[in-house]
C-alpha cells in the first residue's frame, strides 16, 4: 500500500511537471520563431473570437477542475475501499491537471497568435490555479485519509 501511494504521488508529480514544461516549450518555440507568432494580430474578428474562447475556457475549466475533483473526492472516493479509492483518486487528479493544462496551452496559443495579453493573462491564471493542485505523498495521504499506521 505504501508503494502504491508513492507511485500515485510520483505519477501526479510527473503530470504536474508536464503542466508547466509543455507551455514553456511552446513559449520557447514561439519566441525563437520556430512557430509563427501574430498570425491573427491584424484580423480583429479572429482575435475577438479567439480571446472570447480563451476567456470562456478559463472561466469554465479552472473552477470546474477544482470543484469537480473535490466533489468526486467527497461523494465517491471517500466512500470506496482504499484500493479502489486510490485508483479513482489517480484518475480524477489526472483529469483535474489535464483540464488546467489544456486551459494553459490553449490560452498561451491564443496569446501568441493574437499578440494580445488577454490569452497570456488567462494562461497565468490557470497556472496560478494549478498551485492549489500541487501533488505529493502528504497530499495523497490527506485526501485519502490514510495514516502511516494504517499502511
Amino acid at each position: 500500500m505504501e508503494e502504491e501511494i508513492r507511485q500515485i504521488a510520483r505519477r501526479l508529480s510527473m503530470y504536474y511537471a508536464l503542466l508547466w514544461i509543455v507551455p514553456l516549450i511552446g513559449m520557447v518555440f514561439f519566441e525563437t520563431d520556430i512557430l509563427p507568432a501574430g498570425v491573427w494580430a491584424d484580423n480583429g474578428s479572429a482575435t475577438y473570437v479567439a480571446e472570447t474562447v480563451g476567456i470562456l475556457l478559463a472561466m469554465a475549466c479552472i473552477p470546474l477542475s477544482l470543484w469537480l475533483f473535490n466533489l468526486v473526492l467527497v461523494k465517491k472516493i471517500n466512500l470506496l475501499p482504499l484500493a479502489d479509492a486510490m485508483r479513482l483518486y489517480k484518475r480524477w487528479a489526472g483529469i483535474r491537471l489535464l483540464l488546467l493544462g489544456v486551459t494553459v496551452c490553449v490560452n498561451l496559443l491564443i496569446y501568441y497568435m493574437t499578440l494580445n495579453s488577454t490569452g497570456g493573462l488567462a494562461a497565468l491564471i490557470a497556472l496560478t490555479a494549478s498551485l492549489f493542485c500541487l501533488p505529493g505523498e502528504k497530499k495523497v495521504r490527506s485526501d485519502l485519509h490514510v495514516t502511516t499506521e494504517e499502511v
